[in-house]
């Protein structure tokens, strides 16, 4: 385990003694060009001193404070910027443990983030949280964790393996890492005063910690409301509107490039084009998988594509740095480099393409070239956490049955509509046969089957609907035990016999998704942990998730990121239609509705 980061009260007095001269430092970045975040400039020929993993001297001429044992970088020329912080973020949706998603982020320059586990909360409850506190303290950069506000995330509408409480809220306030509450999703509950939402955005403003907003309706006159019930921030706008709306109601908006969700380009112009106080806006990913960590990057990623958006580099950096350690209240301990922070730096020869060729963690170098350096100490999740796949009985071709209404010859069915790079799902009908009383799939109107099996307490309940936006063709099916936010399991497919093969795969592994074609498994990443993460290496569980991306579109689909639209077609609280273990799901109206029209 590394040794944890002293206070700047412990170290004070050895911070100013290296500024003065009077001692050496520990490491000095000379000559560089120094992208100052608060003043937004780029000052040349600038030396940097770091003793005690925070930063002592920011200035022209760092000479006095360099000794016989000083660590000296030579900068020449290159820019010397923060670490990237990630405002907004599911590890879990990485696939990987804490460890894990933090030794693939650091090559790409990320050295702070802000965390929701509430994946992991839906599966264990209070007990993940904790374990996903713990293992964030034993990092090397900084994890900070969110305590999760809703599971479930809608409640009535469907079931969690675990339900948080306020008092579980309270509790989690008080450990060392927590630094807000994650993203208040229930924002139907906040608007109508639920007595348990605003227990707990008052249990953490009295702790004075910040409180993470989620409002996916496109109604921004219900905005303002929701605006009043405390969340500080929101990430799930999708246009120009969404972004001013947030900011003009004291909030930050938080414009994110995860793995599906392209969400920058449509509200940046609120600073490019309108000119809005670019400090109230932060960059993030929300939920970036293995694959993109490996293959595209992190954070740099997102800055590299809001500069192509029309950002100016200095502003974008600001957006991933100083805007959001100011937001959770951490300006004065990082998110810039100046005296008394954490020493996080980049060395980059260039801020538009941004590579990222050192980087720097609480002041010691742990990336270099797109190289991780150092070993980190594997975290021990309990068995418990490895048991989580509770089904009942292994699924047959049947439980995958649709009945159609008696004696109907077709049926007007409710569909639910992928929409390609984004969150939100389309509320679509489809006019689909029935053979022998059962309601079939059509390949030739991309709509397939889409089943939810109950995973946490092994009930064997199966809720089936339809799907579209796939693309699917031929037998298949994919099946994973990643789905938000419930994590329950989903199996879409179009053919009933490979959706049982999928979900009993599941089973058996202890979770993780599948993809199966013709009765054979084409691809398989196993999650043990929790249904959700493994703790094998990054470019590991990248490789299998890169297998099984090819896989779904050998079953003929097409979409960016496919897998990432899989996993959310459970989120009960993003418009419009969804599954749960309850019923389809109308989130527009917040409540379930039947699967056939009745005019029928």
């Amino acid at each position: 385990m590394h040794t944890p980061i002293k206070s700047w009260a412990d170290v004070a007095p050895r911070l100013i003694d290296v500024a003065s001269g009077r001692a050496p430092a520990n490491m000095v970045i000379r000559q560089g060009q120094w992208v100052n975040v608060h003043t937004r400039e780029v000052i040349p020929n600038t030396d940097i001193a770091i003793a005690e993993g925070r930063f002592a001297y920011c200035g022209p001429d760092a000479t006095h404070c360099i000794g016989p044992d000083t660590q000296v970088i030579e900068a020449n020329g290159r820019y010397i910027l923060p670490g990237l912080c990630d405002g907004h973020m599911h590890i879990e949706s990485g696939m990987l443990t804490t460890t894990q998603f933090a030794r693939a982020v650091m090559p790409h320059g990320t050295t702070s983030m802000f965390t929701d586990p509430h994946e992991i909360a839906n599966v264990m409850g209070l007990e993940g949280v904790r374990l996903m506190h713990d293992e964030a303290l034993q990092q090397r950069i900084n994890v900070f964790v969110q305590m999760p506000s809703c599971a479930p995330s809608a409640p009535g509408l469907e079931n969690t393996g675990h339900e948080l409480t306020p008092d579980d809220v309270i509790e989690a306030m008080q450990w060392p890492n927590i630094i807000g509450l994650g993203e208040m999703m229930n924002f139907p509950g906040v608007m109508n005063n639920d007595p348990k939402m605003l227990a707990e955005i008052a249990a953490t403003q009295r702790a004075g910690k910040t409180v993470g907003g989620h409002y996916a309706s496109p109604d921004l006159e219900g905005f303002r409301t929701y605006a009043a019930g405390g969340p500080a921030d929101d990430h799930e706008g999708t246009c120009e509107a969404d972004a001013i709306m947030r900011v003009r109601q004291g909030m930050r908006s938080m414009m994110r490039l995860g793995s599906a969700w392209y969400d920058i380009e449509t509200q940046v112009t609120a600073v490019t084009e309108k000119g809005l106080d670019p400090r109230n806006f932060i960059l993030c990913t929300d939920d970036s998988h293995s694959g993109t960590l490996i293959n595209d990057g992190h954070m740099n990623r997102v800055v590299r594509h809001a500069i192509d958006c029309g950002l100016d580099p200095l502003i974008a950096i600001q957006m991933a740095t100083i805007n959001t350690a100011t937001h959770f209240g951490l300006e004065r301990e990082l998110g810039s480099i100046t005296p008394g922070r954490r020493a996080d730096v980049i060395l980059s020869s260039d801020l538009e393409t941004l590579p990222i060729e050192t980087v720097i963690a609480r002041g010691q170098i742990v990336a270099q070239d797109g190289e991780l350096l150092g070993e980190d100490a594997p975290f021990a999740w309990p068995t418990k956490a490895r048991n989580s796949v509770n089904m009942g009985a292994n699924k047959t071709a049947a439980d995958f049955d649709i009945v159609a209404p008696e004696g109907a010859n077709q049926v007007q069915a409710r569909v639910i509509g992928v929409v390609e790079n984004q969150a939100p799902t389309k509320a679509l009908t489809a006019t689909l046969s029935v053979e022998d009383g059962l309601a079939v799939s059509d390949e030739a109107q991309d709509v397939c089957q889409i089943a939810l099996v109950e995973r946490h307490r092994a009930t064997g309940g199966v809720v089936n609907a339809f799907v579209s936006g796939f693309g699917y063709t031929g037998d298949c099916a994919v099946a994973s035990t990643v789905a938000h936010d419930s994590h329950h399991m989903i199996v879409v497919g179009t053919s009933k016999t490979d959706m049982a093969l999928a979900a009993n795969r599941l089973h058996e592994v202890g979770g993780g998704v599948t993809v199966f074609k013709d009765g054979k498994e084409l691809a398989l990443v196993k999650l043990p942990i929790g249904g959700l993460m493994s703790d094998a290496p990054a470019h590991e569980v990248a490789a299998a998730a890169d297998l099984m991306v090819a896989a779904m579109a050998e079953c003929g689909c097409t979409l960016n990121n496919a897998y990432m639209q899989h996993s959310l077609l459970a989120l009960v609280v993003i418009p419009e239609l969804r599954i749960s273990d309850v019923g389809l799901i109308d989130v527009t109206l917040f409540e379930e509705t039947p699967l056939f029209l009745k005019d029928q």
